[in-house]
């Protein structure tokens, strides 16, 4: 079988979603991989790394897709509302798609790719159970936007991060607050450590508490009936209004009296939660930085713009919607070996092949037959899906 790696279209998008060192590993599985010229080359990857490791490299794109029984990418349609659609027309049923599709967030891509006929398993899906840990790439990726939020901060940050003392005084270090701790949250936590912060966390969900205080940081209580605040997959679940309105003005003293605001918090398919106020901006002082990863999602910082730097009364806020990105070696490193792992999980006797009976090949199938066929994105397509899903079968 041949597996095909688009180079990525989406703006500014530089990661790959293989790296040369993954085609070993599917070589040995009965695997071809077949690279688009260029595909590797923003993230440190020029072709001739990946034909050393035994790829293919390919100008054409329609030739590419053609050929591809499985098609590996970072941002299939769905994540690439500007220019997935090219990609849509090259299509073919029964053709499998592999990669980030936003599934629960743009339900109606999911009905515009199931159109095509071709397959959408979408990585950000797969469920956190023990045997999945090493296809996460919902984590992989967000261990990296952790660590560049804080050296965004730091570059704002008019000041340095470490107690320094020197002979021309002491200088104190920087308050960091930390807003939700899951992977990325935990990140940042470790890295603003790591540069001398002063770091302070907090997570809806108190079982983090031990986790932040192994990072060397401070957990806020923040004294409030939280039951239900994580879903069964272990990611923060949604809460009322009335308990965000209440965490935000427990939090505003918090965020007043920080250098560096870190927010993470955000709820798969949903808009993010507003966490820091305006009137919480507005009581920092001048300089001081807020980095929000929920900015894709409307922001965790009322006042946060996606892919924007806002300043408002001096204080600095940052919505990056892509810090991954930013990062692209290790980011697709990290992702290549995720999505490969995924792959050889799938296959057997030399093809790649969706398991009904594997809960992480069900969990992951949001289009196949023409139709969409996940329960949770039909849910969510309006108006809703009808009909019987199909009966899902085994190959390619």
């Amino acid at each position: 079988m041949r597996i095909a790696v688009p180079r990525e279209s989406h703006a500014g998008e530089r990661r790959v979603a293989l790296v040369p060192t993954n085609v070993p590993s599917l070589a040995k599985a009965g695997l071809s991989v077949v690279v688009e010229a260029g595909a590797g080359i923003a993230a440190g990857f020029p072709d001739a790394a990946y034909q050393e490791k035994g790829a293919s490299v390919v100008e054409d794109r329609r030739e590419l897709f053609a050929t591809a029984d499985v098609v590996v990418q970072v941002r299939t349609p769905g994540a690439n509302p500007t220019a997935g659609d090219a990609d849509l027309a090259m299509m073919r049923r029964d053709q499998l798609v592999v990669g980030l599709g936003d599934p629960l967030g743009d339900p109606e891509s999911a009905r515009r790719f199931a159109a095509t006929g071709a397959a959408l398993l979408a990585l950000e899906l797969i469920p956190r159970i023990t045997r999945a840990q090493a296809m996460d790439v919902l984590s992989s990726q967000a261990t990296i936007a952790g660590y560049r939020a804080v050296l965004l901060a730091a570059l704002e940050l008019p000041r340095m991060f470490p107690l320094m003392m020197t002979a021309a005084g002491t200088l104190t270090a920087a308050k960091v607050f930390v807003i939700g701790a899951g992977v990325a949250g935990l990140q940042a936590i470790a890295t603003s450590r790591r540069l001398g912060g002063v770091v302070h966390a907090y997570d809806v969900r108190p079982a983090c508490r031990e986790q932040v205080q192994s990072l060397g940081a401070r957990f806020v209580e923040v004294p409030m009936e939280t039951g239900g605040a994580e879903d069964k997959g272990g990611y923060a679940a949604a809460m009322s209004e009335d308990f965000y309105r209440k965490q935000r003005a427990l939090m505003t003293e918090i965020v007043a009296a920080s250098d560096v605001v870190i927010t993470t918090a955000a709820i798969p398919g949903k808009r993010s939660p507003v966490l820091v106020t305006t009137d919480a901006v507005r009581k920092m002082a001048p300089g001081c930085v807020i980095v929000d990863l929920a900015a894709e999602r409307g922001g965790n910082c009322e006042l946060s713009r996606p892919d924007e730097r806002v300043v408002d009364h001096g204080v600095v806020i940052l919505g990056p919607t892509n810090p991954a990105s930013d990062v692209p070696g290790h980011a697709s490193l990290m992702y290549g070996n995720n999505a490969t792992r995924f792959l050889l999980n799938m296959t057997k006797d030399q093809r790649v092949q969706w398991n009904p009976d594997d809960e992480i090949c069900r969990e992951t199938l949001v289009a196949r037959g023409g139709e969409v066929v996940h329960p949770r994105v039909r849910e969510r397509l309006s108006p809703p899906a009808t009909g019987t899903a199909p009966t899902p079968h085994q190959g390619a």
